[in-house]
């Protein structure tokens, strides 16, 4: 992709599943990426010698960087100093991924508050809160950065049992496009890419079990789960100088999910 070579990304919730995929693409794209995780630095090293295996190969020493930076997204504090940390380590920050995220079930009249809010603290306040300090960098720096939100199909489809992680998708949706509004005129780009049913960790309960799975495709258009690295590519799409023109948009990836399947044969007319 054009223009990622050299630049500095960080990806938040980057240990695995689709945020690992996105830090890894960025890599192999000659960015510097910035790993974060929450407790443990261990936690981030299988991303960190995936990056470096896909930029440098068999090389000893390539130009490509790759930093485990501890923070908990749903403490304010450790966003800031996350983002400080970057900076000081790369020397600047280029692209925010918002990719960390939880998902908790229960019927929405039973679900307690810590656990709702803690679905939204780290959702979608965190989110906002990461992006409002690399806004603040963007702007001190006088840098064209960009941000991309990893959101959700449910950032439009309801999702019942799940009330907490559809607002905060649908939260995400109007944070995306507000950021974008608010700041085009500086030069920074503010795009979500929306996720169908894809093959990671946090969805094991379907993907282990083949009667599950057979299900859950059966209702993709296509038939199939999505990858991580089809959703990493779409990321490194938008944060390219191929998609220069491209903010405040949310790219569905979803192999047809939000076309509503149920009306792919006529039953009214």
């Amino acid at each position: 992709m054009k223009g990622l070579t050299g630049k500095n990304v960080l990806v938040t919730g980057a240990t695995s599943g689709i945020g690992q995929a996105i830090a890894v693409r960025f890599a192999e794209e000659g960015a510097n990426v910035a790993i974060n995780y929450r407790r443990s630095p261990e936690d981030a090293q299988d991303t960190v010698e995936m990056a470096m295996q896909k930029a440098c190969g068999k090389l000893e020493k390539c130009g490509v960087k790759a930093l485990p930076v501890q923070g908990d997204v749903s403490k304010e504090e450790d966003i800031i100093n996350m983002v400080n940390t970057v900076v000081e380590k790369f020397g600047s920050l280029d692209i925010l991924v918002n990719n960390a995220g939880i998902q908790t079930e229960s019927p929405s009249h039973e679900i307690k508050t810590e656990e709702f809010d803690r679905v939204i603290n780290i959702n979608l306040r965190g989110a906002y809160l990461c992006a409002r300090e690399a806004i603040k960098h963007f702007l001190n720096n006088k840098i064209n950065g960009i941000i991309i939100n990893v959101s959700s199909v449910h950032e439009i489809i309801p999702r019942p049992l799940y009330v907490s992680y559809s607002i905060s998708k649908g939260g995400m949706g109007n944070l995306t496009k507000t950021l974008a509004l608010e700041y085009a005129d500086s030069g920074i780009r503010v795009n979500s890419i929306a996720p169908g049913a894809t093959i990671t960790p946090i969805n094991s309960a379907w993907i282990d079990d083949p009667d599950a799975k057979a299900a859950v495709e059966s209702n993709i258009p296509m038939k199939r789960a999505g990858t991580p690295e089809e959703m990493a590519a779409a990321v490194a799409f938008l944060s390219s100088d191929e998609a220069t023109y491209i903010t405040g948009q949310t790219l569905f990836i979803d192999g047809g999910l939000t076309l509503y399947p149920s009306f792919s044969e006529p039953w009214t007319s």
